[in-house]
This record gives C-alpha cells, sequence and structure tokens, in this order.
C-alpha cells in the first residue's frame, strides 16, 4: 500500500464527508493505493456515526477507531501509527485546513528524495495575529535553537512519514508537538520541511487554547531530557548531586580550618552556626545527597526494567551484531 491517512478529530461531524471526499479525489487522481485511518477521540457530537457511514461505504478503504473518553491527540496518532500499513505515512487535521492537494508531493519527498519525516510549514497563516501567530514563532524559534532541528512550524498536522518512523516511536501525552524531535532521537535525522496551504477553518472551532504553549514548554524540557538521560539518569542526578555536595563539603571545610587558625592564633570568631555559610554548606549537602539518591534509584529501576536493552533499529540498514 502507497499511502496511509491518519485523521485523529475531536468534534468535527461537519467536515468528515467533505474532508474523505477530498482525499479519495486526490489519491484517484494519482494512481495511489491508500487508507484513511479515522481516529475518533471521545468525540460529543455526530463525528462517530459519519465516521461508521464512511467506513461502511467504503470498507476497503476505511479504518475506523473510536476512544472512549478524550485522551487527546498524541494518544489518537499513536494508535494510528500502530494500525497504518503504508509506506508512507500522512497524518493531517479534520478541520479541513490541511489541504489533500499536498499529499502527492509530501509522499514523492519520502519515497523519491529520501526523507525519513516531512513536516507541513504553514507561511501564512490565518489564525488570529496575536493570540496565535506571534506566540506560535516565538515557539518554534525556541525549539529550533534547542534541538537543532530546522523546522518553522514543529505543530503542524500535516505531515509525511516514512513507514519506519511511525513504527520506530512512541507519542503520548502532549508530545505530538514534538514528533520531530522524537524522530531525530530515535535516528531518523533526514528530516524535511515543505511549506502548504493553511486554510479557512469553514466548521467549528479550535480545540486548543493558549494553555498549549504552556505544556508545550514543559513538554519540551521533558522529551529532551529523556532522550538524553532516559536509559542513563545517573549522568545527570549524579554529576548535579556530587557538584552540589563538593560545593558544600568544601566550604564546611574552609570554615572548619579558618575556626581552627583563630583559635590558634587566640582571635574570638563567632560560633559556625551562627553564619550563613554554615547553612548554605548544609544546604548544598542536601541537595546533593537527595539528586545523587535519585539518579542511583533511577539507574536501579532502569537496570530492572524489561525495556533496558530495547533499542530502535531501522530496518533500512543492515544488522550486523
Amino acid at each position: 500500500m502507497d499511502i496511509s491517512v491518519i485523521i485523529p478529530l475531536y468534534n468535527e461531524e461537519e467536515s468528515l464527508e467533505k474532508l474523505f471526499t477530498w482525499i479519495r479525489q486526490v489519491m484517484t487522481a494519482n494512481g495511489f493505493s491508500y487508507e484513511v485511518i479515522f481516529v475518533d477521540d471521545g468525540s460529543k457530537d455526530g463525528s462517530w456515526k459519519v465516521i461508521e457511514r464512511l467506513a461502511n461505504d467504503n470498507a476497503e478503504t476505511v479504518k475506523a477507531v473510536r476512544f472512549s473518553r478524550n485522551y487527546g491527540k498524541s494518544a489518537a496518532l499513536n494508535v494510528g501509527f500502530e494500525y497504518s500499513a503504508g509506506n508512507v505515512v500522512v497524518t493531517m487535521d479534520a478541520d479541513l485546513q490541511d489541504s489533500p492537494e499536498e499529499i502527492p508531493e509530501l509522499y514523492s519527498m519520502v519515497m523519491n528524495e529520501g526523507y525519513d519525516l516531512v513536516s507541513g510549514w504553514k507561511k501564512k497563516r490565518y489564525d488570529a495575529k496575536l493570540t496565535k501567530n506571534i506566540p506560535s514563532k516565538f515557539y518554534n524559534a525556541t525549539t529550533r535553537a534547542i534541538t537543532g532541528i530546522k523546522l518553522h512550524d514543529f505543530n503542524c498536522g500535516l505531515k509525511a512519514y516514512r513507514q519506519d518512523v511511525v513504527k520506530s516511536i512512541e507519542v503520548y501525552g502532549e508530545m505530538h508537538r514534538y514528533i520531530p524531535v522524537i524522530a531525530k532521537g530515535a535516528g531518523f535525522t533526514n528530516i524535511g520541511e515543505k511549506v502548504v496551504q493553511h486554510r479557512k477553518r469553514e466548521f467549528g472551532v479550535s480545540k486548543f487554547g493558549m494553555n498549549r504553549f504552556i505544556h508545550g514548554y514543559l513538554d519540551l524540557i521533558s522529551i529532551i531530557f529523556i532522550l538524553k538521560f532516559g536509559k542513563k539518569p545517573m549522568h545527570f542526578f549524579g554529576l548535579w548531586g556530587s557538584i552540589m555536595f563538593i560545593i558544600g563539603i568544601s566550604i564546611t571545610i574552609i570554615m572548619g580550618l579558618q575556626k581552627i587558625i583563630a583559635g590558634c592564633e587566640g582571635i574570638q570568631m563567632r560560633l559556625i552556626t551562627n553564619s550563613p555559610y554554615f547553612y548554605i554548606a548544609l544546604t548544598t549537602m542536601i541537595i546533593g545527597c537527595q539528586l545523587f539518591l535519585a539518579g542511583f534509584l533511577a539507574d536501579m529501576i532502569g537496570r530492572n526494567s524489561p525495556t533496558r536493552n530495547s533499542y530502535l533499529i531501522s530496518k533500512k540498514k543492515n544488522i550486523d551484531l
């Protein structure tokens, strides 16, 4: 099969039939074999009824998945990745703001130009400039600087992936914003970008508020930490714990030596416990011990994990163990 199109959705009943018809026209015109996977993320409107009708009328091309409640876009994408069978997997939003006309070129970039992942870039947007465009540019610039991935629109829902990529990564929480970062951490570094059309929303309202920017930065810190130290937590906690403890013990030794020297010279000094440096030293040593123990426990848990030696291996490469 050439293409799997994954469409996560929540309360988008008005747009689903039109979107599917548009996708079918594009696929037929380009001679692609395809499947469309609708993942209903606990919609409360009539979205599931529309999906059922589409699945019944197009049994060979439509797969339907329904969540019992709203779990979020990341969960919907992860399940869609699991069920996908196409050589290229395309994800797009259900609100008709992503154009299916972009799919053939995205497919070509993956299959003919060798990209592992191609992300859409909505260069011209129709969102409110103050509440979405400006925060989005700041968020994307920060992510580029931290991750080294040169994309302008990390959160664009329109993306294309080589099948190896989606079968090798796990998306959870609200990590769908950072799929390119997760893919890079899994060894898929050939990441491209394509300018895509951003269409005005025809039906419904946006399901994401301003809190996504706050959650976005917290998720970015989390994913960077997990990718870098997930299998070696002691390298982080142990390092900083040791540094903090050394600082504390060094201050303690200096204060003790000063007290001894002053006593030998007959100089009256105030009690060590009356010095603010004593409490600084005590605090840093306690924090250092806690960090070190946190790293030690995390390492012990990791060593007992059944997935401790699970590594993502690309099927494109020969393996010589």
